[in-house]
């Protein structure tokens, strides 16, 4: 098992970042505001509530570090696009030179891309890891390892592959069973019981791509269900954007199936091992009186996270028609997803069942 790990760690380490699409990337630097000034520009038609800040940054990272730049930060009144600053923010800062390799500062323009927030998540980041592995102890480890893995997996190999036009379900699929294989056996071990969870997450994943191609279809629905997706589709018009969608379905309802699969094969296991003159239909009972108490839970789990998400958009319904709200295009694509990661988990439940109460009785015959 350690060996089999080991080569996947490699693989992924090693092998994938050579996937990763590197040569569009925007060049940013880090910067501190070391000094701002406001200044009113009613005259330049900018909007009645614009202003103006001076903002003298210290650039902290790459070939300019030390130099001091004067950068002008429009402010026009939307929150959802102005980034105000004050003396001691750090930002980020977009770069743009005419001269080859950005050798020439006095060629060189600097726009504040946004403040730079990634030190307050790493914090939050560490308390996580910190209390995964107190209280998982050396399972703890193990989940992140397979965190790890997984993120590995979408940043540097489905990300690459939808971008290259591979198909984005199919890659999607691929990804999420791989990243079952390897997270449900680094946790629970190469056995039964892990098997049959995967080979339950497995068949449910694909269940929930075909509904999302049906439901895409019949729906109507485009693809383009928020801002984000018009970035991408200026930055890349020939993605299949409904693949996408569909991709976003699966990838959602990806945890909720995996814990859903590993919590049935570990009861039926668990009840396997404290009386092993249970036959497989007596265990698949248990496991099926398991399964109904999860899918209440983690049924209204999964709309619980799509109504958090969408929590602006649920509140927009006050000010329309109910008809048309729930034909909108963005309401009906979360309504969508959240009822195929319903339907999923609702299949997962008897197939992991029947596969666990079976594979764990005959392995030990």
């Amino acid at each position: 098992m350690r060996k089999i790990f080991i080569i996947i760690f490699a693989f992924l380490f090693n092998v994938l970042p050579a996937f990763s699409l590197g040569e569009n990337e925007l060049p940013s630097e880090v910067g501190r505001v070391i000094e701002t000034e406001y200044q009113d520009i009613e005259n330049l038609q900018q909007g009645t509530n614009s202003t103006k800040q001076l903002v003298t940054v210290k650039i902290e990272s790459g070939k300019f570090k030390g130099q001091t730049t004067t950068i002008d930060n429009m402010l026009t009144g939307n929150p959802a696009y102005d980034i105000p600053v004050k003396k001691g923010d750090r930002v980020i800062l977009h770069v743009e030179c005419d001269t080859p390799e950005f050798q020439d500062f006095e060629n060189t323009n600097f726009f504040i891309a946004d403040l730079k927030r990634d030190n307050s998540l790493t914090g939050l980041a560490g308390i996580f890891c910190i209390l995964l592995v107190f209280v998982g102890k050396k399972k703890g480890v193990r989940s992140l390892i397979s965190i790890g893995t997984t993120v590995g997996l979408i940043f540097f190999l489905l990300i690459p592959l939808i971008l290259h036009g591979v198909c984005p379900i199919i890659s999607t699929v691929i990804i999420c069973i791989l990243s079952t294989v390897i997270t449900v056996y680094l946790v629970g071990g190469v056995n039964a019981k892990s098997t049959s969870a995967i080979i339950g997450t497995g068949v449910s994943l694909i269940t929930a791509g075909v509904l999302a191609l049906l439901t895409i279809s019949l729906a109507n629905l485009t693809g383009f269900a928020g801002e984000e997706t018009m970035f991408l589709y200026s930055a890349h018009s020939g993605l299949d954007f409904k693949g996408i969608l569909a991709s976003a379905m699966i990838l959602a309802a990806l945890g909720a199936l995996m814990d859903t699969a590993v919590s049935i094969a570990s009861t039926i296991n668990e009840i396997h091992e404290t009386d092993k003159s249970l036959g497989g239909k007596e265990l698949f009972k248990s496991g099926m009186n398991v399964g109904r108490d999860i899918i209440g839970t983690m049924s209204n789990t999964l709309i619980l996270v799509y109504l958090g998400n969408s929590l602006p958009l649920v509140l927009l319904s006050n000010n329309i028609d109910l008809q048309k709200f729930f034909n909108l295009n963005q309401v009906a694509t979360e309504v969508a997803s959240a009822l195929i990661g319903s339907i999923a988990i609702l299949l997962c439940v008897p197939f992991t069942a029947l596969v666990a109460a079976r594979m764990i009785k005959r392995q030990s015959d």
